[in-house]
């Protein structure tokens, strides 16, 4: 080395190896003796903040620092924020620059809404690296990136509380056939006596989502009908919670019913290591297998030197240590190996479960568009024949075609939550005056609606149950038809599912005071019809045998988008209900 040089003070002072030899000690004269310790203090001082640079100053990191805005599902933030936090006090640079990285936690929903520019959002949310719970939020945005890996994994499981997990054992065995069954509408006297099936919203929880795929794949793959499905969609969406916490909240309650809920095994972790509850929740994991969260590591930088950020941030989470780390917080690897704190005493076990690989995006897409139809109000005015021919027997059990149509109109209603708007006509002719054949029974309004301190549900079912035919009766039909037609035109309600449901015996059209003809009937059907703002027209004509009369009736419902039915049994019926339901899926 050359001769003796000081180093720059800025980057840590002198080097002591080549120190100058102190001055000759002087005599401290009056008022200076403090002189000497001063300077000390200033050179421990000096030495401190310099060394203070050095040990806080990042390693290769030069200028303005990269911003990276990462959001992720509220229930992994946690860990990311741990996992950024470390990410940047390592001083790893990208091109040269360290990295300021901040994590946010949004609902995945939110963040797929605002990236698809549909659907409502909670606020500004356009992050440079995104983590949602799951990669089934991608199916509805367009030309979603590729994901850079996998944050986690976590399985949708079913849950009950452990007191409700005892007394299930006896009534249901975990798994998604089971539940399928006890949330079926169309089987209230089945599973659904004992277990009441608690849902997360699909359209907002990708747990809700996952378990209805899972099903809906387990119960295809069983030969089960569209009308099953149908079934299980109606009950659960008059069953679904706002959030897991309600969720938990509800399980943990006494019921005449044990409820059974749906959602991911981290959140059974969380629930019970957070708020170590009194009657915990337990993890139970369906026996056909079931789908797993997967949280995909989305870079949606745009910025080249942002990308790279995001892209060593998404290195850093699928790491070894990133890997530890996401297992600490109750979630398992993206292979799903489970970490030491997966355990019975926490309500869940590390054991991996069988898997149901996610259906591809149209699938998905396809079941969604069925929650939201499902979910769409109803508004329904039921035509009821009375004529002569409904004193006629059903089937070979004797029962009359009135009462067989009276008592399972009674039974469809069940299929109807109690925000249905419903209402009930009958028709003969002249009920109401010459060549006015049909007269309101009940109006249409909500079914738990009071109407003289008693539900309109009670009163249409006691409406039905006093009904009787007129033996004398002709069938006035068509004009009730138009009639009824017109008036759901006019109170046409764009956020519900606007229909006529029509009860015959099949004979058709019988007014002898003349009215609408057939083919008059049809023509104004035809151009009533708005797709726009569609009435649909749904008829169960029962005992239906002339080609003629079936056509005709065909014809009618097929002009406003309807369906008609021709049930020969009693039997038959219930399941035309859940038909006429499918049909807004389509």
């Amino acid at each position: 080395m050359g001769g003796r040089h000081r180093t720059d003070e800025l980057d840590g002072g002198f080097d002591p190896q080549y120190e100058p030899p102190p001055p000759p000690r002087r005599r401290a004269g009056r008022g200076t003796v403090f002189v000497p310790l001063a300077g000390a203090v200033a050179l421990a001082v000096l030495l401190g903040v310099a060394a203070y640079v050095v040990v806080n100053k990042s390693p290769g990191c030069a200028g303005e620092k990269i911003q990276l805005s990462v959001v992720a599902a509220p229930d992994i933030q946690p860990a990311i924020q741990k996992i950024a936090t470390r990410f940047g006090k390592s001083g790893r640079a990208v091109d040269g620059r360290c990295v300021a990285v901040t994590v946010k936690a949004a609902e995945p929903a939110d963040v797929a809404n605002a990236m698809a520019g549909t659907g409502p959002t909670s606020g500004k949310l356009d992050p440079d690296l995104w983590i949602p719970d799951s990669s089934l939020w991608l199916s509805g945005v367009k030309n979603a990136p590729e994901p850079a890996g996998n944050a986690a994994s976590t399985p949708v499981v079913l849950a009950a509380s452990k007191t409700g997990a005892g007394k299930l054992q006896s009534a249901f065995s975990p798994s998604w056939t089971g539940l399928m069954s006890a949330a079926n509408a169309a089987n209230p006297d089945g599973l659904a006596r004992k277990v009441r099936v608690l849902a997360l919203d699909p359209t907002q929880n990708a747990s809700g989502l996952g378990a209805l795929l899972a099903g809906a794949a387990v119960l295809k793959q069983g030969g089960g009908s569209e009308e099953t499905l149908v079934g299980v969609l109606r009950q659960l969406s008059e069953s679904t919670v706002s959030t897991p916490d309600s969720l938990f909240a509800t399980l943990t309650k006494a019921a005449a019913r044990i409820p059974v809920g749906v959602t991911s095994e981290q959140a059974v972790w969380s629930y019970n290591t957070t708020t170590t509850p009194s009657n915990p929740a337990v993890a139970l994991y369906p026996a056909e297998g079931t789908v797993s969260l997967d949280y995909p590591i989305i870079v949606t930088a745009k910025d080249a030197a942002t990308r790279k950020a995001a892209q060593a941030l998404a290195s850093e989470v699928t790491s070894p240590n990133g890997r530890k780390t996401v297992q600490d917080y109750g979630f398992r690897a993206p292979d799903g190996k489970g970490g030491s704190l997966l355990k019975p005493d926490n309500g869940v076990s590390a054991k991996k479960p069988a898997a149901i690989p996610l259906p591809d995006a149209a699938t998905v897409t396809r079941l969604s568009q069925a929650w939201h139809q499902i979910k769409l109000g109803t508004r329904l005015l039921a035509l009821i024949d009375i004529s002569g021919t409904m004193a006629l027997p059903a089937d070979k059990t004797g029962v009359t075609r009135m009462r067989a149509i009276a008592d399972l109109t009674v039974e469809g209603l069940k299929l109807f939550p109690d925000k249905a708007e419903i209402g009930i006509w009958a028709f003969s002719d002249n009920l109401r005056g010459e060549g006015v054949d049909w007269k309101p029974v009940v109006q249409i309004g909500p079914l738990a609606q009071q109407i003289n301190g008693v539900t309109r549900r009670d009163v249409i079912n006691q409406a039905l149950q006093r009904a009787e035919a007129i033996p004398t009766g002709n069938t006035g039909l068509n004009d009730t038809l138009w009639a009824a037609y017109q008036k759901m035109t006019k109170e046409y309600e764009p956020d519900k599912v606007n229909t006529i449901l029509l009860f015959t015996d099949g004979v058709g059209n019988d007014d002898p005071n003349g009215g609408i003809s057939n083919t008059e009937i049809l023509s104004k059907l035809k151009d009533a019809y708005d797709p726009k703002r569609p009435v649909s027209l749904l008829i169960i004509s029962f005992n239906t045998q002339k080609d003629e009369d079936q056509a005709q009736m065909t014809s009618i419902a097929k002009a406003t988008g309807g369906a008609a039915y021709f049930p020969q049994t009693i039997l038959e019926i219930r399941n035309i209900f859940l038909k006429g339901i499918a049909r807004r899926l389509q």
